[in-house]
């Protein structure tokens, strides 16, 4: 993907290729695919306590390693496959977060089951509607929110593991469940018109 260098950005992207098309292409857009949810639900996950550069390069190895994100699968991991993943290093090999993966994938079908999606309930905590904000300036935006809080605290009765209102707050960033580009960055607007 060419970088416009013209184009105004939020500052936290750089001008990284691989930051730069994910910023431009998918953070801050509404995602309604329960594959994609679960997705970014181990991602974010992984990143605690690191950077998310790291994880946007380990991405693939996510990919390949947990099915493409299939929740069914991911469920029935056996600690063998857990502990045979651990060892590869196209993932951040963290023990508590890749049996986590597992973890939250039984968590994630029992939401299935009860709400008929992951989708319908991740989005319910929002009313179906992305929150719009309108920063001047990263300095201003948040990193956790009232709603991040209540979502942290239902995920973690429902069982889910690496989901602090820090990590759910970015998570609703990543899909689109909060608009938080600034006003100035050219993504603001086009994110404000998918809701």
């Amino acid at each position: 993907m060419a970088i416009d260098a013209m184009k105004k950005r939020c500052a936290w992207c750089g001008d990284d290729p691989l930051y730069v098309a994910y910023h431009d292409t998918e953070w801050g857009v509404p995602k309604h695919d329960d594959r994609t949810l679960f997705e970014f639900l181990v991602l974010e996950g992984a990143q605690a306590g690191l950077s998310w550069i790291t994880i946007l390069r380990k991405r693939n190895g996510y990919r390949e390693l947990f099915d493409h994100f299939d929740a069914e699968r991911v469920a029935h991991y056996s600690d063998a496959e857990l502990d045979e993943r651990l060892q590869n290093p196209k993932i951040v090999r963290n023990r508590l977060k890749v049996y986590g993966a597992r973890k939250n994938a039984r968590a994630f079908l029992q939401v299935q089951q009860e709400w008929g999606s992951f989708s319908e309930y991740i989005w319910h905590f929002v009313d179906g509607q992305a929150v719009q904000n309108n920063w001047s300036s990263m300095r201003d935006v948040p990193s956790t929110s009232a709603i991040s809080n209540q979502l942290s605290k239902n995920m973690k009765k429902r069982g889910f593991t690496f989901v602090g209102p820090t990590i759910m707050y970015a998570y609703m960033q990543a899909t689109g469940m909060v608009n938080d580009h600034t006003e100035d960055c050219f993504r603001h607007a086009e994110c404000l018109s998918m809701t």
